[in-house]
Parts: C-alpha cells; structure tokens; sequence
C-alpha cells in the first residue's frame, strides 16, 4: 500500500517535471497566448515559478529566470526524502 501510494507520488511528481520542462522552452519561442495548450502550461507553472521569484528574488540573473530549475531540483529532493522514508 504505502510503496503505490509512493509510485503515484513520485508519477505526479515526474509529470510535472515535464510540464515545467516544457513550459520553459516554450518561453525561448514566444508562443501564441491565446493557444489553449499554452494557457493550460501556464496556469500549471506561472504560480509556482512566482512562488519562487518571491521568496528567492536571486534566481532571476541578467533576465535569465532559474526558478523552474529550482523547482525541479526541489521536487528531486523531495522525491529522495519521501522514497527513503517510505521504501527504506
């Protein structure tokens, strides 16, 4: 029970690695704002990003925004945490 309940987790998790992934290429093209795939990577990532920018204004350098690394090398770090806590 607790190892699925860690592989569901650490699924969510990994999907959203990917969906800030993309959402960051996606910001080297510019991409239309009104496509509806677009949207949907923002609404999943903007907020998480500006969580980011807010408590650690650092990560923004010379217009280059590491906030999306720091997120993924967070969620890393939990994933670790969580699997050696559950799974041993």
């Amino acid at each position: 029970m607790i190892i699925e309940l860690y592989y569901l987790i650490r699924s969510i998790g990994t999907l959203y690695i990917w969906i800030i992934i993309i959402a960051s290429f996606l910001s080297f093209v510019r991409p239309d704002p009104y496509n509806p795939i677009v949207q949907v990577l923002t609404r999943l990532t903007e907020p998480a990003f500006a969580f980011i920018r807010k408590k650690l204004p650092f990560v923004v350098m010379s217009g280059i925004d590491l906030s999306p690394l720091v997120i993924i090398f967070g969620l890393q770090f939990i994933d670790i945490i969580v699997r050696n806590l559950l799974v041993g």
